[in-house]
């Protein structure tokens, strides 16, 4: 199955590799561009904007790809439930976790283009950076095992879902830093768990990196281990239905 989707992601687009590399570098030179049309460039609480936007950027475009492509994997693989052994998780696990390596090797990319252009996109903690993207992966396969059961059986919510992803980009604070905004408006924005991820992510590339206030670690892992508990229970209870779709 993984060979399968391997070939199907990276060999059936010719621009596949292309694309992937090219919609981030696109966002951060259109962010750059504005905030140096408006203010100049310059520190985001203790961290260079541009390396400060990319660790944003490439963590939310990790949880997002299992959030999108997780929904789809289901109907995707039809054809591969009449073996018996292939669970209706088995196609969710392995596009995501494909979509997390291709992400990985993407950030390297930036990582050493960054390194060579002189930027300080290199992390100053390996272990917590590595960490948090591991969190944020991990976020990526509770929502997409969970939206991936129930946009197979309501459509619906696939649509809705796709709808959002732009205003969740926005709100998650990775175009800018969510400390601006006012305290009762925070803590309504710091509900959503993806915020914590990227926070924490950032947080191991700039060691003396201001965090946003009420970030937090253990809430970021509740919403991990409960979205991946749901999403395993909704497989299991409509096995069959999943399969019949």
């Amino acid at each position: 199955m993984f060979i399968r989707e391997a070939i199907g992601r990276t060999m059936t687009d010719r621009m596949g590799w292309f694309w992937m590399v090219l919609e981030p570098f696109a966002m951060v030179a259109l962010m750059v561009g504005m905030r140096s049309f408006i203010k100049g460039d310059g520190l985001i609480m203790n961290a260079p904007f541009i390396p400060w936007m990319v660790t944003g950027l490439m963590g939310f475009y990790l949880l997002r790809d299992g959030l999108i492509r997780g929904m789809g994997a289901v109907k995707a693989s039809q054809a591969l439930f009449t073996y018996r052994q292939v669970q209706t998780t088995d196609p969710v696990i392995v596009r995501i976790f494909l979509d997390g390596m291709l992400r990985t090797f993407v950030l390297m990319i930036f990582v050493c283009i960054g390194v060579l252009l002189g930027l300080e996109l290199y992390p100053d903690n390996a272990i917590e950076a590595f960490f948090s993207w591991f969190s944020l992966w991990l976020l990526g396969l509770g929502f997409g095992l969970t939206l991936s059961a129930l946009a197979t059986l309501v459509e619906e919510i696939g649509k809705i879902v796709k709808l959002l992803s732009l205003p969740l980009l926005m709100i998650s604070g990775v175009m800018f830093p969510l400390n601006h905004l006012p305290h009762w408006l925070l803590e309504y924005a710091m509900i959503n768990p993806i915020p914590h991820g990227i926070e924490m992510l950032r947080l191991g590339f700039f060691e003396n990196y201001h965090m946003v206030r009420g970030t937090s670690n253990l809430y970021l892992w509740f919403f991990i281990l409960g979205s991946n508990a749901l999403g395993l229970m909704l497989h299991i209870r409509f096995s069959h239905k999943l399969k019949a779709q």
